[in-house]
């Protein structure tokens, strides 16, 4: 009769283990799920969308209410992140409502992902970027922009350095619309360029402070998991 040796067995035992610590991290299919929903590392990893094309939207909690929970125990979430009773903690409950995935807490995780990604992305001229995490007004505000600083010759030199807070101010429904905008001090490097490379606005030396107020929606009756930006505002 053969006997496993103790270097066999510990690598059995380490299999077993590695298995159900995937097991609980990734969980298990029902043939139930939504499509993946973690766009915000798109601008390393490529993923891509039944079509072909790259996706690029934000990263939220694909967590459904389980039968018999109580309605208070799926706001603890949203009650632990804004005092309940606000007109903030009642727009969040309400997105609650329509969109049972819904988390305060991975809705800001995306949206500071996506920030930095749109960012980069109107600094390089980026498009193809842009329209898959901007509304069609958004994008034409910034399609044009982007033209009008290519016609002049001129180049954005920018290096993002890290977002200081983000801080959701308002959430509302609007019919079958959640909107949510966040207050972002971000910190940026960045420098604008003329024909011949001199610098004419910005200082590529220089860590500057960003303050924008930006709002995010999406269309809660739809499959489509994506938020897009509808609204930018520099705050002063």
């Amino acid at each position: 009769m053969e006997f496993f040796d103790f270097g066999t067995i510990f690598f059995l035992i380490a299999a077993v283990v590695i298995f159900f610590q995937l097991r609980n991290v990734l969980g298990r299919r029902t043939g139930n799920e939504r499509p993946p929903f973690d766009p915000y590392t798109a601008a390393r990893s490529k993923p891509q969308d039944a079509n072909g094309k790259p996706e690029n939207v934000v990263s939220l909690p694909q967590r459904k209410r389980a039968p018999g929970e109580a309605a208070d125990e799926a706001y603890v979430a949203i009650d632990a992140f804004a005092k309940p009773g606000t007109e903030l903690n009642k727009g969040l409950r309400a997105i609650k409502d329509a969109d049972a995935s819904f988390e305060p807490k991975g809705f800001v995780d995306g949206a500071k992902m996506a920030y930095e990604m749109i960012v980069m992305a109107y600094a390089d001229g980026d498009r193809k970027t842009l329209k898959n995490l901007l509304s069609r007004e958004v994008f034409d505000g910034f399609v044009a922009a982007i033209a009008d600083r290519e016609g002049r010759s001129e180049k954005i030199q920018s290096s993002f350095v890290g977002i200081d807070k983000a801080d959701i101010v308002s959430a509302e429904m609007k019919g079958g619309e959640a909107h949510v905008t966040l207050r972002i001090v971000s910190e940026l490097i960045s420098a604008t360029r003329d024909k011949a490379g001199e610098v004419i606005d910005g200082d590529p030396e220089t860590v500057a402070e960003v303050k924008d107020v930006w709002t995010f929606a999406r269309d809660t009756r739809s499959r489509d998991p994506n938020w897009k930006l509808v609204a930018t505002e520099e705050e002063d």
